[in-house]
């Protein structure tokens, strides 16, 4: 992927920046994280298509990368508009039906979200938020004074055209006291496709409540991947380990069941 030539496509009015890599059978489609963009994953798109001969879908949610910017303020309800709005128009104008949503962060939740209201081939959700846990907030309110003391803006300009807009529009709904009652938990009993579910043991973010949380209510198979010596990005941290397993479930996907 060359984050600096990105195409664009125009969704529920604005322009978000796609990239795209052909490929055959389910298309894989990247939702990145809450500080993220189409950019932040690297080259592990690229390499996760490669390696499964899939084609693959990496796009900047509106706000972040080279997407447009976002009118008005976030809502605490972001994640499900992008889920049940956003993405399916996306999927529909670039003639993906099925995919297999491979999530990081926010990206995860938006995935599970969206299975619970569309048909998928299955979901790979990355150090995915079910609920808000305490953990999750104190490291977001820590990133928030980072923000403020450090060249963290700087630093994420390299990604955003707007890295106060895009850091914004995560660490403030995030800290809103709103939030602490949003959860997806309740959800996952609509989740019937296969799911993979990662997380680090060091994941600064959420514990393993989270991933164990999907275990115990997705309806349908649910893989657990814990990784050692992994903090909130294991496709970064780890990336021989989650490029395996994701390209064995997404393989997986295309056996007969007991196969």
């Amino acid at each position: 992927m060359n984050p600096a030539a990105p195409d664009f496509i125009e969704i529920g009015g604005a322009a978000l920046e796609f990239h795209r890599h052909d490929g055959e059978g389910p298309a894989l489609v990247f939702l990145h994280e809450g500080l993220g963009s189409a950019a932040m994953w690297r080259d592990f798109p690229a390499r996760l298509a490669a390696a499964t001969g899939c084609q693959a879908v990496v796009y900047s949610r509106r706000g972040y990368g080279r997407s447009a910017p976002r009118d008005g303020a976030y809502g605490v309800d972001f994640m499900h508009r992008e889920a049940l709005d956003v993405l399916p128009e996306l999927l529909a104008r670039l003639g993906i039906e099925r995919p297999v949503l491979v999530g990081h962060s926010d990206g995860a939740s938006i995935a599970l979200i969206h299975a619970a209201h569309h048909p998928v081939a299955g979901v790979v959700a990355e150090a995915p938020h079910i609920f808000v846990e305490q953990i999750c907030v104190d490291a977001i309110a820590e990133a928030r004074d980072a923000f403020a003391a450090t060249d963290l803006a700087a630093r994420l300009g390299r990604y955003h055209d707007d890295p106060e807009h895009a850091f914004r529009g995560w660490n403030d709904i995030w800290l809103d006291p709103a939030f602490r009652d949003w959860r997806i938990d309740g959800l996952l009993d609509r989740v019937d496709c296969p799911v993979l579910a990662i997380q680090g043991t060091d994941d600064q973010y959420g514990t393993m409540a989270q991933i164990d949380g999907i275990a115990a209510r997705a309806a349908g198979p649910v893989d657990l991947l814990k990784l050692p010596d992994c903090g909130h990005s294991p496709h970064r941290d780890r990336p021989g380990a989650v490029l395996r397993a994701m390209a064995g479930f997404v393989a997986a996907l295309g056996e007969p069941a007991g196969g």
